[in-house]
């Protein structure tokens, strides 16, 4: 029998500041879409667990990513999800210009100030890679490379012969749980027939099947081949929800804002565009306000005082158990 993590470690400002550190900052983090950033000049960001992130198209066609942040005096580079630049990224605070490299080009009228290197005063950069046009990037030098992370989920849909389509919609919605309250429903069918009816007539009497492989965890309702929940959900550690069905996809990043604070990105793909979503963005949009609902009841619960740890099925959780005994090695 696996007993639950303790409640303390939900929405807890010291279990928060372990996890931005020992979780999200050596994983791979999701920032978007390659074709979001198709030109040079075009940036994509995003903020995840504070770490506020950055990639940008260079001139040789390259994208490259880094901390949205200046090296003069911590000010942005850039503000929102995604946008142009005339070739250099300019600081908001005081007019430092980088060129797209991440080099400094101009300290803009700091004056002569002895020992000062621009050379050493470039922006910081970041590994980033790409899977399936899905960009990603990284803190951790010594990570391993992208593709063995996503190696067990990439297996599954070549087999499946399921595509990641382009672009369409970005979605956001502010939860209060904490980000942990979030991941673990996502990880488990459990809940399936009590908090989503709908879903659950869609489902019949599929057999629902979830398996751990690597960084990935496999979902997968059995014996539903022509209905509109066929396909696959994957999750990538630590956050990333990979949804991917006959006809798109959809990207559901699990994003930490803060203690006992999260907020879903939701990136939806379909090579007709945002016309063609309609059944998609309804089911999307009723599936997310069930799964808020009772997160942010039992983000109260783990907060009220009376609950400590209870207990995870070995039939439904599995998932679940891994995650969570993933996150207990971060926590004394």
């Amino acid at each position: 029998m696996q007993a639950t993590l303790p409640a303390r470690l939900y929405g807890c400002p010291e279990a928060w500041v372990r996890e931005r550190s020992a979780v999200f900052g050596r994983a791979w983090l999701f920032l978007g879409h390659e074709a979001e950033a198709p030109a040079p000049g075009d940036w994509i960001a995003t903020d995840v667990a504070g770490h506020r992130l950055l990639a940008v198209r260079g001139k040789d066609g390259a994208l490259r990513a880094f901390h949205n942040v200046c090296r003069h005096r911590a000010g942005p580079l850039v503000t929102g999800s995604s946008g142009h630049c005339e070739g250099e990224l300019v600081c908001a605070y005081h007019g430092w210009r980088y060129a797209l490299d991440g080099r400094l080009r101009a300290a803009t009228g700091f004056g002569a100030a002895e020992g000062f290197d621009p050379r050493e005063f470039g922006l910081l950069a970041l590994r980033l890679e790409t899977w399936r046009g899905l960009v990603f990037a990284t803190m951790d030098a010594d990570a391993a490379p992208l593709a063995g992370h996503v190696a067990p989920l990439e297996a599954v849909l070549a087999e499946r012969g399921l595509a990641i389509a382009a672009p369409a919609l970005r979605r956001s919605h502010d939860l209060a749980c904490d980000w942990k309250t979030y991941a673990e429903n996502y990880l488990e069918g459990y809940h399936i027939g009590s908090v989503h009816p709908l879903l659950a007539d869609e489902l019949g009497g599929a057999e629902y099947r979830v398996r751990v492989e690597g960084d990935v965890v496999v979902q997968e309702a059995v014996g539903v081949n022509d209905g509109p929940q066929a396909g696959v959900w994957g999750w990538l550690w630590p956050n990333l929800g990979v949804n991917v069905y006959r006809d798109g996809a959809m990207i559901e990043r699990m994003t930490p804002v803060g203690p006992g604070r999260t907020r879903l990105d939701y990136l939806f793909l379909n090579d007709g565009g945002e016309g063609t979503l309609g059944e998609a963005l309804t089911a999307s949009d009723r599936l997310t306000a069930e799964d808020a609902a009772i997160c942010e009841a039992v983000q109260r619960n783990l907060s009220a005082g009376a609950y400590d740890r209870g207990v995870l099925s070995p039939n439904h959780e599995v998932a679940l158990a891994w995650f969570q005994s993933r996150i207990a090695e971060v926590h004394p």
